[in-house]
């Protein structure tokens, strides 16, 4: 599959339609392939070859011109949201290499009155997107995703649901700079439907988000977990709501049973697919259909089967994959793996490999097979999912101690019914300022969000004399745990 020439072919055969619905602003078909191709022919004729364009914004239209433009003239695009703070902006541009970083603004002005240009194609090796996720050392890091990655998941999604061409509606909840934005966006691109995208404001407001869900007409809901389950609050939520819904596409971290139970009692027209995979992986790797009978038979429910042409293991310590029943790491071995993280050969070496020829990742969490299913049971280190994002508590910890005054930092989940909620700060300080806790902890926030985007921000801040310590003389994180229960 050709992916911008899928995408072409609804810029010809119906310019008219939207492509893509944000902020109460539409782009067309027609526009989005002309102006993006006159954007690419500035690109091309101004930038070093190959060289990655940091795309910076929030859910614009203008966006969707600049992915496609960067594509169009041979190289990467980096997505960054603006909730990203300025500083780790600057430090993503300059580990990405990036030639040019766009804004909206900046799109507008390049793309409109120009003369499209030849587009110079994609091998499949080359890099298509370039994803910056959380480091467990504070710094972010690189995933860049090839055309052959993001075709093979591509053909995989198309053909698992039989999306209905030139019909289909899907609803973008996450930024661009989240990897589940692509479970809606080219789905929907290459099949000639609607991208409906809600932005932060209108999700922070339920009477705009109900009323942007109600005028729709979605046919396909992507989302994390969590973001239906803060929609299921509302008793309007349901089939009356969205009476085109035909399925419910869940990534990012775990689907609770008791909001799959919810969906299917409230859209009972509507499919709900759990699925999984990790960044280095292109979005998601298995997914399963969640029916009344899994629900009844599992708890928590399974994360499905691999996508055809891709393994996915469950290995030992020694790097033998276990029997079916046994925990172990899961391994992702096939066309959809990254190449490995940009420009860190010392974290590529941990973490990607060769398996029987084909690239393969180590991704660090724990599964086994069960009655032919894979199921997810956590994380084997200290990165958590939260809402989605997937965070490197080590990352926060860094942050926090880099901050004035901080001595030393530990940053634990805050579960609820299983599920990661929120994060919380244990923190000592190199001098007890005569100030009530409250706002300390307001103070150490504040400074976070120039460091952090909001997500990694701590939720609730502990002010602690000195840690515990276990018996490797590293502060007991299994005693601080215990004082959020």
């Amino acid at each position: 599959m050709e992916i911008i020439e899928r995408i072409e072919h609804w810029g010809k055969m119906t310019p008219d339609r939207a492509a893509f619905i944000s902020g109460g602003r539409t782009l067309t078909y027609g526009e989005l392939c002309h102006r993006s191709s006159a954007l690419a022919a500035h690109l091309a004729g101004t930038l070093p070859e190959k060289s990655p364009v940091v795309v910076l914004g929030h859910k614009e239209p203008e966006l969707l011109i600049a992915y496609l433009a960067a594509i169009k003239s041979g190289r990467a695009y980096v997505p960054v949201d603006t909730a990203v703070p300025p500083q780790r902006i600057e430090r993503i541009v300059a580990a990405s290499g990036a030639a040019l970083t766009l804004s909206p603004e900046q799109v507008a002005g390049l793309a409109d009155g120009r003369e499209p240009g030849p587009r110079r194609r994609l091998e499949t090796d080359d890099h298509y997107y370039i994803m910056f996720t959380s480091g467990s050392t504070g710094e972010p890091k690189g995933v860049p995703i090839t055309y052959g990655c993001l075709q093979s998941f591509l053909e995989w999604i198309l053909a698992e649901h039989a999306f209905e061409e030139g019909q289909e509606v899907f609803l973008n909840v996450v930024p661009y700079s989240f990897d589940v934005s692509l479970m809606d966006t080219y789905p929907a691109l290459v099949t000639g439907g609607t991208v409906t995208s809600v932005t932060r404001d209108e999700i922070a407001s339920p009477r705009q988000l109900y009323q942007l869900l109600g005028r729709s007409a979605l046919t396909t809901w992507v989302s994390t977990p969590s973001f239906a389950q803060m929609c299921l609050v509302e008793p309007a939520f349901k089939r009356e709501l969205l009476p085109r819904l035909r399925r419910f596409l869940f990534c990012g971290e775990t689907l609770a049973p008791e909001v799959a139970s919810q969906l299917l009692d409230r859209f009972p027209d509507a499919e709900v697919w759990n699925t999984y995979g990790p960044t280095e992986a292109t979005v998601a790797t298995t997914s399963i259909r969640i029916t009344r009978d899994l629900l009844n038979r599992y708890s928590p429910l399974p994360i499905g089967y691999p996508m055809p042409g891709t393994r996915v293991l469950v290995m030992d310590e020694q790097g033998r994959e276990v029997p079916a029943g046994e925990r172990g790491e899961i391994i992702i071995s096939g066309p959809n793996v990254s190449p490995g993280y940009l420009n860190r050969p010392d974290l590529i070496e941990q973490v990607f490999f060769r398996l029987d020829g084909r690239r393969a990742y180590r991704t660090g969490d724990w599964g086994r097979y069960r009655d032919g299913m894979l199921f997810f049971e956590g994380r084997m280190d200290n990165q958590v999912k939260l809402h989605g994002y997937r965070i490197e508590l080590a990352d926060v910890e860094a942050n926090l101690r880099a901050l004035p005054g901080v001595r030393d930092a530990v940053v634990l989940p805050v579960l609820r019914q299983g599920v990661v909620d929120s994060l919380a700060a244990f923190v000592i300080l190199n001098e007890r300022p005569p100030r009530p806790d409250f706002q300390l902890a307001a103070e150490l926030k504040l400074q976070l969000t120039e460091r952090l985007p909001a997500y990694m921000i701590p939720r609730k801040f502990t002010f602690l004399e000195s840690f515990l310590m276990n018996v490797n003389g590293k502060a007991d994180r299994r005693k601080l745990a215990e004082a959020l229960t």
